[in-house]
């Protein structure tokens, strides 16, 4: 089956007891044991639940991953990933992530024992030169965030892999529809289905694929273990965004090829960002790596935080928020949003600079979107840095 019918159908059969055609949420906390030792697959639903179940197998399937499981957020995703490591292990880790990514890896984990090398991963010789004798990962975006840089999934998984480490790749700026790391090497894939994934801005979640049994094992007694799952009602509603994944990514693909040819006519405008311009300097492993370019754009407001103050202040379709992959357009400014857990001297030489805004362009129309942004334009002067 291809990728939308997958979307549709895997792990979704009607119920076999009403015919219903959608997965019913079984609202349950715990299940009936026909006698001591024998139960029909269910026992309590920190461990398992149908509708769960049934997210898990159609996130796998698209994934073209054999096994995958669901958590509360995006963040006990990775928590739970990390759980593979011990005391005195070492990540190695590409430098341009989310913030929170950031805060748990370096503010959390750093206190049970475990060390992190931030490094510029778009080069395989930066990765390789921060092995050290105890590392025991490579954790990768692609595309980054916010910065939107690429990174070569399978050159870093073949080096990762000679030397018997574990390779992760956040996926959620992509989505499953647009890139499959496992097929690329990696190990492990890692999901915020809050974004792309759920697509409505109305649940938060998190999932991870793989295709290796053991480590599927060592994941799953974690799942339960430390018990960061999410409700049925949660998987529902991420199992019903993913039915529209594909559609969805296609159109805000297309208004954001749209977006990001617009900005680069703009004079207050200094640096547009986005993989699907030719002059972007990861544009030809975009097109090698992924099957379309995503929905994200960022962009550098001349003028610095003043000016980009006034932007912020003016867009109204593009809703002032964090978060993405939505229907809905948002705007982000990431030193004060999502990436302020990084020191400042951190952010400036990664990039991440004071007029930095990241778009999540929604499926809106186009026009009215690009009406947004001239208003929220005119606003700014770009010679004084007043308002217009």
């Amino acid at each position: 089956m291809k990728f939308s019918t997958r979307a549709i159908h895997v792990g979704q059969d009607p119920d076999p007891t009403t015919g219903a055609i959608i997965t019913p949420i079984y609202q349950t906390s715990t299940y009936v044991q026909e006698e001591l030792g024998k139960h029909k697959g269910y026992e309590y639903s920190r461990t398992g639940n149908p509708t769960r179940t049934a997210l898990e197998q159609c996130l796998a399937s698209l994934e073209d991953g054999r096994f995958g499981l669901c958590f509360a957020s995006g963040l006990a995703a990775e928590q739970n990933v990390m759980n593979l490591l011990e005391s005195g292990d070492h990540v190695v880790v590409g430098e341009d992530v989310y913030g929170g990514t950031y805060r748990l890896f370096e503010r959390v984990l750093t206190r049970y024992g475990l060390t992190f090398s931030f490094v510029d991963a778009t080069s395989l010789k930066n990765v390789e030169a921060a092995i050290k004798k105890n590392t025991k990962m490579v954790w990768l975006e692609t595309p980054t965030n916010p910065l939107l840089n690429l990174v070569d999934i399978k050159v870093i998984a073949d080096l990762a892999r000679s030397k018997n480490l574990i390779t992760v790749v956040d996926n959620t700026f992509a989505s499953p529809y647009l890139q499959n790391p496992l097929k690329l090497g990696a190990d492990i894939v890692v999901h915020s289905s809050t974004k792309y994934l759920g697509g409505h801005s109305d649940v938060v979640g998190g999932a991870v694929i793989t295709s290796n049994e053991e480590l599927h094992e060592t994941l799953k007694y974690h799942q339960n273990a430390v018990g960061g799952v999410p409700g049925p009602m949660d998987c529902w509603l991420v199992l019903r965004g993913v039915k529209t994944l594909a559609v969805r990514m296609q159109a805000h693909e297309r208004n954001a090829v749209e977006i990001a040819r617009y900005l680069e006519g703009q004079a207050a405008v200094e640096k547009v960002i986005y993989p699907g311009l030719a002059h972007h300097p990861h544009h030809e492993l975009a097109c090698k790596q992924m099957r379309g370019f995503g929905g994200m754009v960022s962009f550098v407001v001349k003028g610095g935080i003043e000016n980009t103050r006034k932007f912020m202040g003016a867009v109204k379709l593009f809703a002032l928020a964090e978060s993405l992959g939505g229907v809905e357009s948002l705007a982000c400014h990431p030193v004060s949003m999502t990436h302020g857990a990084i020191p400042k001297e951190d952010r400036d030489k990664r990039g991440v600079v004071d007029g930095l805004v990241r778009l999540s362009v929604g499926i809106e129309d186009i026009e009215d979107l690009i009406a947004d942004l001239d208003h929220a334009f005119s606003k700014v002067s770009v010679l004084s840095g007043t308002a217009g």
